[in-house]
């Protein structure tokens, strides 16, 4: 049975876009992708001497555990270069993947939280998120993606869409 995850995906190294793009066409083993956001351009959060991320949110339709999707997420990261480590948690990065939410699961392992921790404070998530899926509902918060983004406070970070250069 097809279960529904979101994603989001970020990059500040390299060709943005093209890394994006690697990873969701890498990731097609995991699933369908009925909707992907626009790509957004992001400020850095913590760590803020970094060139600006691109963001983008993504549906994902999947026949996998949350566990076993989370498994799927760090393979695309590692094929593409990304080394996961304390030092370089929030530092520049070729592509970051994480596990937003996961139909309306909740848990709390080591290696896996459900639904993210951090997804209802961060405008590069929520603004793409809530292109696609404005009236999902927080698992735990029980509010919408849409009224989260909408609650932010200005000091969240700045998002504004993407507009690709003409090659």
């Amino acid at each position: 049975m097809k279960k529904i995850a979101y994603l989001s995906l970020g990059s500040n190294i390299g060709d943005r876009e093209a890394n994006l793009r690697e990873a969701i066409q890498r990731l097609g083993d995991a699933g369908v992708f009925p909707r992907v956001s626009t790509f957004y351009e992001t400020e850095p959060m913590e760590l803020t001497r970094q060139p600006w991320f691109l963001n983008c949110a993504v549906e994902l339709q999947t026949e996998k555990m949350p566990r076993q999707l989370l498994a799927a997420l760090l393979r695309v990261e590692r094929a593409m270069g990304r080394r996961r480590s304390a030092a370089n948690q929030k530092g520049p990065r070729k592509i970051d993947i994480d596990l937003l939410i996961f139909g309306n699961a909740t848990m709390q392992m080591p290696e896996l939280t459900l639904p993210h921790p951090a997804l209802h404070l961060r405008r590069f998530v929520l603004v793409p998120l809530a292109e696609i899926a404005a009236e999902v509902l927080h698992p735990v918060l029980k509010r919408t993606i849409r009224d989260l983004r909408d609650s932010l406070p200005s000091s969240a970070g700045a998002v504004r869409p993407f507009t690709p250069a003409l090659r």
